[in-house]
């Protein structure tokens, strides 16, 4: 029931969404030159790497300055990519990797390896299930990049604080997962985007 939602909703998704799609191709291209889409490796289901899809939100050559970004204070951002992140344009392409298998509508937000390698053996079972485009913790952890802007060390508060807490919710996301709940953080998610908006 869940892969036939998925297959569902993504193709549907990307046809609707087709003409956006290029406006939004257009627009960063006009402002921000090429590429259109970022792509990074991200850990998958049973620890399987795989390419993740976004728009580009980052000038060329950001992750060489660190992996996460921090909201207002982060300078790598453009000014296209900070109103994609603001509304979550620039998740849309995601769907292809939906569509493709490698990631479910509803699932753990997948990681890069450098923050996987630091789970504890409970943590790991995040990876028996596909990630997500959406799940409980990113609906908690919505404003993510302006909570971590207001500390001194991003990074270490990511992984000391915002990470564990997000891999719990998750677990149990995993532990009582149904079609339902999925459909509730579907509606959920699009909720809280037209809210911020």
């Amino acid at each position: 029931m869940k892969r036939m939602l998925d297959l569902f909703a993504s193709f549907i998704g990307i046809v609707f969404l087709l003409p956006i799609f290029l406006l939004l191709s257009l627009v960063i291209i006009f402002f921000n030159g090429w590429p259109v889409f970022y792509l990074q490796d991200r850990v998958g289901v049973n620890g399987r790497a795989f390419k993740l899809f976004k728009f580009r939100t980052m000038r060329p050559q950001s992750d060489a300055k660190g992996l996460l970004t921090v909201g207002s204070n982060d300078s790598r951002i453009t000014g296209i990519g900070r109103i994609l992140r603001k509304y979550k344009l620039d998740e849309l392409p995601q769907l292809w990797n939906v569509l493709k298998g490698e990631m479910s509508l509803v699932g753990p937000r997948p990681e890069v390896s450098r923050y996987v390698e630091l789970y504890n053996i409970d943590q790991r079972r995040v990876l028996s299930v596909k990630p997500g485009i959406t799940d409980k913790a990113s609906l908690l952890f919505f404003n993510e990049n302006e909570l971590l802007s207001q500390t001194d060390h991003p990074e270490q508060y990511y992984i000391d604080h915002v990470m564990p807490e997000k891999l719990r919710i998750n677990l149990e996301y995993i532990d009582n997962q149904s079609f339902l709940l999925d459909l509730q953080i579907i509606f959920m998610t699009i909720l809280r985007i037209f809210k911020k908006r």
